[in-house]
C-alpha cells in the first residue's frame, strides 16, 4: 500500500495548484521557500535518522513503497518537503487574506508562556528523549525569536499555526493510526509522555510547531534580504 505517499501527495496538491492564483502569486515566492525547506529539512532529516536508528520511532512497511534513503523511507523524506510547502503557503495566504495581525498584541505573551511550559515539561522528563529534546529546542527557538530577532510576524505565525492544527490532526491522525487499521509511524512510548490526542503523541504538535516556525523564519529572512537588496539598488540609482 502507498498510504504514506498518498498523504504527501494530497497534502501538497491544493497548495501547489493555488500557488498560481493571480491574487497572491505564491509561486513567485518559491525562491524564498525552497531554500528554507532545504535547510530546515536537512536538519530534521538528520534528527529523524538518529531517532529512527535509536528506535524512538519507526515506520510500518505495510504503508510504504519500500524505497529507503539510509534508514528513512522515501515518504518520510518527502514529508519534510510537502508539509512545509503546504504550511508556509497557508501562512502566506492568511497574511494576504487577513490584513490585521490578530494575535500581534499578544504574541510575546504567547511566546513566553509557551517557553515556560515547554522548559518545565522538558526538565521534568529528561529521560524521555522525544519529549525533552523537542520541547527544549522549540522553547529555545521561540526565545531566540523574542529576545534576539524580535520578529514582528510571531502573532501571524501563531494565528496560522492555530489554523494549521485542523489539517495537522487529520494528517497526523492518519500517520498514527486514527483512521486506518495500523499506524504508519510508531513510537517508543518510554521516550514520550504517552499522552495522545486521538492517536497522536502530544509531542508531535510541538515538533510540528518547530518545523513550521523554522521554515517560516527562513522564508521571511530570505524575503526580507531580497527586498532590502532591491531597496538599496533603487536608492543607489536615484
Amino acid at each position: 500500500m502507498y498510504t504514506y505517499l498518498l498523504i504527501n501527495f494530497f497534502a501538497i496538491l491544493i497548495p501547489f495548484i493555488v500557488s498560481f492564483d493571480r491574487r497572491n502569486y505564491f509561486y513567485s515566492k518559491w525562491k524564498y521557500l525552497f531554500p528554507s525547506i532545504a535547510i530546515t529539512g536537512t536538519l530534521f532529516i538528520l534528527w529523524d535518522m538518529l531517532y529512527t536508528s535509536m528506535g524512538i520511532w519507526g515506520f510500518n512497511p505495510r504503508y510504504l513503497t519500500g524505497i529507503y534513503i539510509v534508514n528513512l523511507p522515501l515518504e518520510e523524506i518527502l514529508f519534510f518537503i510537502t508539509i512545509p510547502f503546504a504550511c508556509v503557503f497557508t501562512y502566506d495566504s492568511l497574511n494576504y487574506l487577513i490584513k490585521k495581525d490578530l494575535f500581534g498584541r499578544f504574541s510575546s505573551i504567547i511566546s513566553f508562556v509557551l517557553v515556560a511550559v515547554l522548559i518545565t515539561v522538558a526538565v521534568m522528563n529528561l529521560s524521555k528523549l522525544y519529549t525533552s529534546v523537542t520541547f527544549f529546542l522549540t522553547a529555545a527557538f521561540i526565545l531566540f525569536h523574542e529576545v534576539v530577532l524580535k520578529s514582528p510576524y510571531m502573532g501571524r505565525f501563531y494565528f496560522a499555526y492555530m489554523v494549521l492544527l485542523v489539517p495537522f490532526f487529520i494528517i497526523n491522525g492518519l500517520l498514527t493510526g486514527t483512521f486506518i487499521e495500523e499506524q504508519v509511524v510508531w513510537y517508543d512510548n518510554t521516550q514520550n509522555l504517552s499522552i495522545r490526542i486521538l492517536t497522536i503523541p502530544v509531542e508531535d504538535s510541538v515538533y510540528g510547531l518547530l518545523l513550521i516556525l523554522m521554515n517560516v523564519t527562513l522564508f521571511e529572512y530570505f524575503r526580507k534580504s531580497r527586498n532590502d537588496k532591491e531597496d538599496a539598488s533603487i536608492q543607489a540609482q536615484s
